[in-house]
C-alpha cells in the first residue's frame, strides 16, 4: 500500500505544489490538504510547506497556527504522527509549540535566497534517516524571518538531547543561534527547518544536487517499516 503524505495549503503559501512533487519522486502519494479542512484525510504524515501564510502579518506562522486544520494536526502530532515544518512550516510549528523557541527577523534585515550549506546533526529523526551523522548537504534557503532563537536553557536542552537536527556550515545566513537549521522534537517525529529540501529533488533544479530528496525517502521507509 502506498504512502499517503499530506501537504497543507494555507492563504499565502508558494510550495505546496513543489513538496507533492518531491513526495511523489520519493513514491509516495501526496496529498493536498486545505488549512480549512478540519481532519487530515487519513494521511500516514504531514508536511507544513514554505510561503508567507497570512502575508506573515502579526508574526510569521502566527495566525495560520489557528487554522482549522492545526487541531487535528496537532492532537495526532502529540501522538507520533510524522510532521515537517519548511520554512514557513517551521515558524508555524513553533508558534503551535510543537517544537520549542521562535523565529524572528534575519539579523541583517534582509530577504536571503540563496544555495546553502548544512551539516545533519541528527539522522535519526522519521524525516532524515536516509543521511549520515556529520553529512554535508547543500540545500535552497530563502527567507525573510529565518533567525532561530531561544533561551540558552532551552538551546542547551536541545543541545544535549540531540535535538539539533541541521546545522548552517561555513556561514551562518540569519543569526539563527547556535548556527541553528533545523530541530526535532523528543521522540523525533517531529523536524522544522528552514532551508527547502523540496528545491533539491532533481539535478536540474536547485543546487543541481538531489540532496534534499532523503528527507521524502526517509519518510517513505519509515511508514513503509512501521
Amino acid at each position: 500500500m502506498t504512502a499517503r503524505i499530506g501537504v497543507v495549503t494555507f492563504p499565502g503559501s508558494l510550495d505546496d505544489r513543489d513538496t507533492r512533487r518531491a513526495i511523489r519522486l520519493a513514491g509516495a502519494e501526496p496529498v493536498a490538504l486545505w488549512h480549512k479542512d478540519k481532519d487530515l484525510k487519513q494521511v500516514d504524515a504531514v508536511v507544513l510547506c514554505g510561503g508567507f501564510s497570512y502575508g506573515d502579518y502579526l508574526r510569521a506562522g502566527a495566525i495560520a497556527r489557528f487554522s482549522p486544520v492545526m487541531e487535528p494536526l496537532i492532537e495526532q502530532a502529540k501522538a507520533g504522527l510524522p510532521v515537517l515544518g519548511i520554512c514557513n512550516g517551521f515558524q508555524i510549528l513553533t508558534e503551535a509549540h510543537l517544537l520549542p523557541g521562535a523565529m524572528l527577523g534575519n539579523d541583517h534585515l534582509h530577504f536571503i535566497c540563496r544555495d546553502q550549506k548544512l551539516r545533519v546533526e541528527n539522522a535519526e529523526t522519521s524525516w532524515t534517516s536516509d543521511y549520515r551523522a556529520g553529512q554535508e548537504i547543500h540545500i535552497p534557503l530563502k527567507n525573510m524571518d529565518g533567525r532561530y532563537v531561544a533561551d540558552d536553557r532551552t538551546l542547551d536542552m536541545l543541545e544535549a538531547e540531540g535535538r539539533v537536527a541541521f546545522r548552517y556550515v561555513g556561514f551562518n545566513p540569519n543569526g539563527s543561534l547556535r548556527d541553528i537549521a533545523g530541530i526535532t522534537n523528543e521522540a523525533g517525529n517531529v523536524v522544522g527547518l528552514m532551508p527547502h529540501p523540496e528545491h533539491a529533488v532533481e539535478p536540474l533544479i536547485g543546487t543541481g544536487r538531489t540532496d534534499g530528496l532523503p528527507f521524502f525517502t526517509s519518510i517513505l521507509k519509515k511508514l513503509v517499516n512501521a
